[in-house]
């Protein structure tokens, strides 16, 4: 049992969600990521959700997602890379919980980006991933109690990232 929520925010392709499941099903612990609960309630991808209802309705479902996993047991909420961005929801993650910053190297992102995950990413087009990336780091630096470097490979993240909650218990 965790004595608060631990947040994860980073950019897509940081290792948030794939880094937060293996630790929660390690430490026996449970996993949430924001933008597949947005995704399950609507019935929809990401994608589909950005194309059809924009931006904008995506990032306010995930805060509404974001306020009430606050009133559930603490758990591992991997966030969306945008939900940072918005002071609101800042606040709610350091009222509630303990915020972690999976840090990866931009170049290790690009190196492995996956588009049908990225709805903002055009023809494969790698300077919007750069943009957002120069947008987004000092926001998820600014906001986080702990980063957490995962330029090493995903097992040593999974066992730093375990440290890390271990260390909060």
């Amino acid at each position: 049992m965790l004595p608060m929520h631990v947040f994860l925010v980073g950019m897509s392709g940081g290792g948030k969600t794939s880094l937060g499941r293996k630790a929660a099903a390690n430490l026996n612990l449970r996993f949430v990521d924001t933008d597949q609960r947005v995704s399950e309630m609507m019935g929809m991808s990401v994608n589909q959700i950005y194309a059809a209802l924009g931006e904008d309705f995506f990032h306010n479902a995930e805060t509404g997602v974001l306020m009430e996993l606050i009133g559930e047991e603490p758990c591992i909420i991997s966030t969306g890379g945008g939900l940072p961005m918005v002071k609101e929801n800042v606040q709610l993650m350091q009222n509630h919980g303990v915020i972690i910053h999976i840090d990866r190297p931009l170049d290790q992102i690009l190196s492995d980006i996956k588009i049908d995950r990225r709805p903002t990413l055009k023809d494969g087009d790698h300077e919007d991933v750069i943009q957002e990336f120069n947008q987004h780091i000092g926001f998820y630096r600014a906001c986080a109690d702990y980063t957490l470097d995962n330029s090493h490979g995903f097992a040593l993240g999974v066992a730093n990232l375990v440290r890390m909650i271990e260390g909060l218990r």
